[in-house]
């Protein structure tokens, strides 16, 4: 059995978290803490093997380096950490000897969807992501979104419109290194991505479309699976799904 805690097990994505861990056959779901609870005593009195974070990015950090101080790994879901945050972790990670992960998104389908991307990328001349998040999301672009456009960007130079004439200004969405990235906000929205492609007379579109949070459960459950039985760092669930690389 994996001992296992839960930081923001009171959310909306935490709740679903939880029930994955009361469910998983193989887990010993020791207790969760949100705001206002002691976090630091949780660690300490119930000494689980892994953390799951499923917070805000301004507490997630410090979240993440209590497990790691407590001898626990790290399974990070909260989006919106900067590259020197990740790296912080990782390095507290080696130092104390313990594995880890933070994913921009633990549904296997995003990742997935984000590799069938980048297997298209080659064919095509423009590209634009549209990412919709329910309206209370606290970050945008999504972390998922700003790591695909980065990641088909470093595939290839692709093109990018930018018009003449903008009526209204910030229509066009962002850009990333030749890739459009867009952001809506909607009630009865979980999350969902499109990655579009377009070449003269056609497009391509991947889409990946998360009906409930339920969808990060079996992401979760692979990376605590894995990291406790080979304590490594990981920045993303693709490592863990073994995928075919793109090139």
């Amino acid at each position: 059995m994996i001992r296992v805690a839960l930081a923001g097990h009171r959310g909306r994505a935490g709740a679903e978290i939880a029930l994955a861990l009361q469910g998983a056959p193989d887990v010993d779901y020791v207790g969760g803490a949100g705001p206002g609870d002691d976090l630091p005593a949780l660690l300490r009195e119930a000494r689980p093997q892994a953390l799951v974070d499923f917070t805000r990015p301004d507490v997630a950090p410090d979240n993440a380096l209590a497990a790691v101080h407590a001898g626990a790994a790290p399974i990070v879901g909260t989006s919106g950490l900067s590259n020197d945050v990740v790296d912080r972790l990782e390095a507290a990670c080696e130092q104390a000897g313990v594995g880890g992960i933070v994913a921009p998104n633990f549904a296997v389908g995003a990742v997935v969807m984000i590799w069938l991307a980048e297997m298209a990328a080659p064919f095509f001349e423009a590209v634009e992501v549209i990412e919709t998040h329910h309206a209370g999301k606290l970050d945008a672009p999504s972390g998922t979104a700003l790591a695909t456009a980065r990641r088909l960007a470093a595939l290839r130079r692709f093109t990018y419109n930018r018009p003449e004439k903008v009526s209204l200004e910030g229509t066009r969405g962002g850009e990333e290194g030749g890739v459009g990235v867009h952001s809506l906000r909607l009630p009865g929205v979980v999350a969902d991505q499109e990655v579009l492609f377009g070449l003269a007379g056609q497009t391509l579109s991947i889409a990946h479309r998360t009906t409930s949070r339920a969808a990060f459960g079996p992401g979760v459950l692979l990376a605590i699976r894995r990291i406790a039985a080979e304590p490594r760092f990981y920045r993303g669930l693709d490592d863990l799904l073994d995928l075919p690389s793109p090139t």
